[in-house]
């Protein structure tokens, strides 16, 4: 079998790709993540979110998204994963908090279901 007998855009369970459309469905939420990069921005944000989402124009999905500190749902509605991640530093979101949500567990359990996958 060769590389090309695969179909390079065959989706993949359980994940969301990000191609242009996403892009310009998420470029609000995008660029309000990615205004995260200075200090300011994190306390407007953390001061009145909901102005702030409004500063940046978020559909309502995007909204509930960021109200749910929900990062897979954030990706849904359009976020990129690199830009989400200064979202998910200003709420101290670590990979063991989006590893449980993508699960659909809690974070105890998930932490449990490492350290049993660990032995």
């Amino acid at each position: 079998m060769e590389l090309s007998d695969f179909d390079h855009h065959a989706p993949i369970e359980g994940t969301t790709l990000f191609d242009g459309e996403m892009a310009m469905k998420g470029y609000a939420l995008n660029k309000m993540c990615y205004s995260f990069n200075k200090a300011e921005a994190r306390e407007a944000y953390l001061a009145d979110p909901e102005s702030y989402f409004d500063r940046f124009g978020l559909n309502e999905e995007q909204k509930q998204a960021c109200r749910n500190k929900n990062v897979l749902e954030m990706i849904a509605a359009g976020g990129n994963i690199y830009y989400l991640a200064k979202f998910a530093g200003i709420y101290k979101l670590n990979m063991q908090d989006i590893g449980a949500q993508q699960t659909g567990m809690s974070v105890d359990a998930f932490k449990e279901k490492l350290l049993r996958a660990g032995d």
